[in-house]
């Protein structure tokens, strides 16, 4: 054998042994691959099949669907719960809505809160605990929010799903290059379209959630709301932070509830803000212009939403705490102020509570023939006291007929 012949069998066998070793690795790539795929899928599976319990308190007097009010929902994700809650006296009819943006968890929270306890001695309370579900069913891409949570309560944990901002595009498709609102005609960005609360007043030939917000308005027509209210959370960095935004029609209301609160209930004032009349899409301005209800919205800080935030899980979305974003604080860079306490969400369910009920006594006051008495609703001192797990019931405890579903 010439000595070349034996190097070219040499090179053969060590690209055979090469070879081979690059087909492990790729083999054992592609099972690192597949395994991730599927604790993923199972993952975002398990999100958007989970059901959320709600124990119908001792004032819900009725469960619609939201189809009631716009046929096309009917079988789809967005065919939400609406829970009427009717004293059976005369009175005026105030709307609490919860889940408009399903990552700012205070939202759902204090109107489920509203739900499971609440009773009405005047008037009617309609409250929606999930009016975007499909955000609910569907986590920010690139975000590493936590699918799920949980609150601790007197018999055990309770289990919510997070969500994202807008919509799933699972259930609305194709997002269109640029969303042009109706019916302003404004341009507002593509994934706005599956954004609740750049969706009003709707259209029943629109995609998903134009339709759910026109079967919102319909809803509120035909139940002769009085006023209108959206729970949010906003980020530390946005300037309308910690205040009520009011329609015009609901200046006088949203004034005089500041002033209340940041006088006597709560240690960060909350403010107010008039509703601009170029901006279109939002709760506080297209229920208050296209149906007879005022509208407010409420906005409470959460640092999870922050850019410059540190891990993002359950801890943060709980406590409130994030070192980075309290950095920032210290050069001046947020709009709310933050330090070691953070924003509990005891906190943040406990302001929404006090100004949903402190809205509802100054509109009484000012409209005392439509008077809405809300009572065994708890307010934000209490719930820092209690926690707000404090406030949900087990609904292995209570008759079937009393549960629903979200």
């Amino acid at each position: 054998m010439t000595m070349e012949k034996k190097y070219d069998r040499m090179d053969e066998k060590m690209d055979g042994k090469a070879g081979a070793g690059t087909n492990a690795i790729k083999v054992l790539a592609l099972v690192v691959c597949a395994l991730a795929a599927g604790w993923g899928a199972l993952e975002f599976y398990g999100m958007r099949n989970y059901k959320e319990t709600v124990v119908l308190g001792p004032g819900v007097t009725e469960v619609q669907k939201l189809s009631r009010y716009e046929p096309s929902l009917a079988g789809t994700v967005n065919d939400c719960n609406i829970y009427i809650l009717d004293s059976g006296k005369p009175g005026g009819t105030v709307l609490a809505i919860g889940g408009t943006h399903p990552e700012e968890p205070a939202s759902n929270l204090s109107a489920l809160v509203l739900v499971e306890n609440a009773r009405v001695e005047s008037g009617r309370l309609i409250v929606v605990t999930r009016a975007n579900t499909s955000g609910s069913q569907y986590s920010r891409n690139g975000e590493a929010y936590p699918s799920l949570y949980d609150i601790k309560t007197p018999w055990g944990k309770k289990t919510w799903r997070l969500g994202d901002r807008a919509g799933s595009p699972l259930d609305s498709w194709p997002d269109p290059e640029v969303y042009l609102h109706y019916p302003s005609r404004q341009m507002l960005a593509y994934m706005d379209i599956r954004n609740l609360n750049r969706c009003w007043p709707g259209r029943p030939n629109g995609l998903l959630v134009e339709r759910t917000t026109y079967g919102l308005a319909q809803m509120i027509r035909a139940q002769k709301v009085d006023v209108a209210i959206d729970f949010h959370e906003a980020e530390l960095e946005y300037p309308v932070e910690n205040t009520i935004v009011a329609h015009e029609k609901a200046q006088e209301v949203a004034t005089m509830a500041s002033m209340v609160l940041t006088a006597q209930e709560f240690e960060v004032p909350i403010g107010m803000e008039f509703s601009p009349k170029a901006l279109h899409g939002l709760s506080h301005r297209e229920v208050g212009d296209h149906t007879p209800a005022m509208s407010l919205l409420f906005e409470v800080a959460e640092p999870m939403l922050d850019r410059i935030r540190g891990i993002t899980d359950q801890k943060l979305l709980l406590e409130g705490k994030d070192e980075f974003v309290m950095e920032a604080g210290k050069h001046g860079l947020l709009y709310a102020p933050m330090d070691e306490n953070g924003w509990h969400i005891d906190v943040r369910v406990g302001r929404h509570l006090s100004t949903f009920l402190q809205c509802i006594d100054t509109f009484s006051m000012m409209n005392p023939d439509r008077a809405v008495v809300v009572t065994d609703v708890p307010r934000y001192a209490e719930v820092k006291e209690k926690s707000v797990g404090a406030f949900f019931h087990d609904p292995s405890q209570a008759p079937a007929e009393r549960v629903a579903f979200d």
